[in-house]
């Protein structure tokens, strides 16, 4: 049986310190695959683009992203998830064993989708900026993160400051669209077969492997069907000019047909389910550590 030692960091302290670890751990690791999917989506093609070339370009921007962008995630993910959790069982006092046992099964996956897509929205304050540094020196637009961000901030004089912002927050939009559909199937998949291992096995809490192998097959499935959202957010941050979401779709459409929106799936989902089995097995083993289950 798990146990909880009396030395055992917060939930939330330990939610905080594991996804810093998590996402700088599955960032750095997978970072190659990330930067041939970025290629394979530009509109420039995969060879201009940089094809097999300085595969670690912009990997400056994500180093500082990891950490902040998946802390926040998990923070707001684990308070969203237990306040909804406290809810449904103060509720349940009122209701009939049946009731209750029936409501659980539903009520759980639903949590889960709406405590993972609050994580998403939390998270994307820091993930869309560096994504759209990042992604520009994936695609050799800019020899390195740096070059590229510098770029965007000497348009100041020329569009002023909201300005600036709005270009660091370029694809804010759709990186949500594409994102919150994403979380609703990963972490509802993800918690549903966790939930599972541990009625059939009798402890009271995921192991690191565990959660690992879950996380992979949850962000593979994922990643597969939320390819086409995650074209049309690379070709809007990579753009020389800001497109509104809609128009690129129908632009993109009508010039490359609907396989352009598959573009980079083998690299994205093959990124996806290895990044899902680090990310959340990473998260799964710190998160134990440091809440002192053993």
């Amino acid at each position: 049986m798990t146990a909880v030692s009396s030395s055992g960091l917060s939930p939330f302290t330990s939610a905080l310190f594991a996804g810093a670890l998590a996402g700088t751990t599955v960032d750095l690791s997978l970072y190659p695959i990330d930067t041939l999917k970025t290629r394979l989506q530009s509109s420039a093609g995969f060879y201009p683009s940089g094809g097999f070339r300085g595969v670690y370009a912009g990997v400056g921007s994500a180093i500082v992203g990891s950490a902040p962008g998946a802390a926040l995630f998990f923070v707001t993910y684990e308070e969203v998830k237990s306040r909804l959790r406290l809810l449904r069982e103060n509720d349940g006092g009122n209701r009939s064993s049946s009731e209750r046992s029936t409501g659980k099964e539903w009520a759980e996956p639903v949590e889960h989708m709406i405590a993972a897509s609050a994580g998403e929205v939390a998270a994307c304050a820091v993930r869309v900026p560096t994504e759209v540094v990042k992604q520009r020196a994936q695609a050799a637009q800019h020899p390195s993160s740096m070059a590229a961000l510098h770029f965007i901030l000497a348009q100041r004089a020329s569009i002023g400051a909201l300005g600036v912002w709005r270009e660091m927050y370029r694809g804010w939009a759709i990186t949500i669209t594409r994102e919150v559909p994403f979380t609703a199937i990963q972490f509802p998949l993800w918690e549903g077969m966790k939930s599972w291992r541990r009625r059939t096995s009798g402890r009271s809490q995921s192991s690191a492997f565990e959660s690992g192998v879950f996380g992979s097959i949850a962000g593979a499935v994922a990643a597969g069907l939320t390819t086409p959202l995650d074209v049309l957010k690379t070709r809007m941050m990579l753009a020389k000019e800001r497109q509104a979401a809609l128009s690129l779709f129908a632009r993109i459409w009508r010039e490359s047909g609907p396989k352009a929106f598959v573009a980079g799936l083998g690299p994205r989902v093959m990124w996806i389910s290895g990044g899902g089995a680090i990310f959340l097995g990473t998260y799964q083993w710190a998160f134990n550590v440091m809440t002192g289950i053993t």
